[in-house]
């Protein structure tokens, strides 16, 4: 059963420096929450959001179908994260496309819509934006930060950049940092978005053109990566689109696979904004924070007072078990409360927005815990 859920939005007229040495002021962050703040404030969780979700994180939009929040699986009354014990805040990130100030919007200074000349904006500058936002709620401190993927780096981020207002952070299907394989993956997608014609430098906006083509072979690219070559055979196998014969041709499509994935790549042109797949893939690759102690990930995490839960999922290829395995390691190092649960499902990356009962089960009970300490 899914409940109502009502975007809202806050301004900051201040600037917010950015770690590219620029700044961005004048900006708006996109935000819902779910639950009830209890009297002490106590009872707040963040979740963070990855490459193309939204702060729409759970319930439905009245009067709208198929309008259900990304992760609605995992938050709302009586699931994992249930919001009868806990007020859940969805944030959309600044540089997304979804409601936050972003490449499409208008240049405070020019008047122009910012296009290419938005700022680079990185996983470290968003957790600074989100805790400006939760300052506006009155929220000192998080019983807990939540996400997956890169939500799970901004979650890992702000145990560093704030250790003091994070009590528990929940990391899921994410990385210390990217391995080269990913950042290949993402200049390639890239490459796709800038090369194409209507591009025009990412001032497409002023040409009344979207890119549609580059978007459609990035998330095509992204999409084959999320899934395991597992769920690929077993959804699609070698099946063909149409009877069982083979066309011969170079240009048709011919494999089911192939309609699947173009399908999901002109789907995703239709709503996602081209310069914002170029900064939030930027975000992933800059993301390091061992870089600033020579590469040494414990003496990075030694900031961290927080703790840990990390998830993992065995088929998943773009962030491996291997690489949450390193945050465990390095937390443990530090001597640091942290729980860790690999989970062997066959849905490759993608496992962390699905219904598995084990990784359910996992989140479930650490939330349950922690919903103990605020009884």
């Amino acid at each position: 059963m899914s409940f109502i859920a009502t975007p809202q939005f806050l301004h900051f007229p201040q600037a917010l420096p950015l770690q590219s040495g620029a700044s961005i002021r004048d900006y708006t962050l996109a935000f819902e929450t779910y639950g009830t703040l209890n009297a002490d404030r106590s009872n707040a969780v963040l979740v963070c959001h990855a490459l193309n979700a939204s702060h729409h994180v759970a319930g439905v939009y009245e009067g709208q179908d198929k309008s259900e929040g990304w992760w609605n699986n995992m938050i709302g009354p009586g699931k994992p994260l249930d919001t009868r014990r806990f007020f859940v805040i969805g944030v959309n990130n600044l540089g997304s496309c979804f409601g936050s100030t972003g490449p499409m919007h208008t240049h405070p200074d020019t008047g122009q819509v910012y296009g290419a000349d938005f700022p680079v904006v990185t996983v470290e500058d968003w957790v600074h934006a989100q805790a400006r936002l939760l300052d506006q709620l009155g929220i000192e401190q998080l019983a807990a930060v939540l996400g997956g993927s890169l939500g799970g780096m901004q979650a890992l981020s702000w145990t560093l950049q704030y250790p003091e207002r994070v009590r528990h952070a929940v990391v899921v299907a994410s990385a210390p940092n990217l391995t080269a394989e990913n950042i290949a993956f993402n200049e390639v997608a890239r490459r796709a978005i800038v090369t194409d014609p209507d591009f025009h430098g990412g001032h497409f906006y002023r040409h009344g053109v979207v890119p549609k083509r580059g978007l459609r072979i990035a998330r095509m690219i992204g999409h084959i990566t999320y899934l395991s070559d597992d769920v690929m055979n077993e959804k699609f196998g070698r099946q063909l689109r149409e009877g069982l014969d083979l066309k011969y041709s170079t240009q048709d499509i011919e494999f089911q696979i192939e309609s699947y994935l173009r399908y999901q790549g002109d789907k995703f042109s239709e709503y996602f904004d081209a310069n914002t797949y170029l900064l939030i893939t930027r975000a992933l690759d800059y993301f390091d924070p061992a870089r600033a102690h020579g590469g040494d990930l414990t003496q990075a995490l030694a900031r961290a007072t927080a703790r840990f839960l990390l998830v993992s999922f065995t088929t998943d290829w773009r962030f491996s078990p291997k690489r949450s395995r390193e945050i465990v390691k390095a937390l443990l190092d530090n001597r640091r409360d942290v729980s860790y649960a690999e989970i062997d499902a066959p849905h490759g990356h993608d496992a962390f927005l699905l219904d598995d009962a084990r990784y359910m089960g996992v989140i479930g009970s650490y939330f349950d815990s922690i919903a103990k300490e605020l009884a």
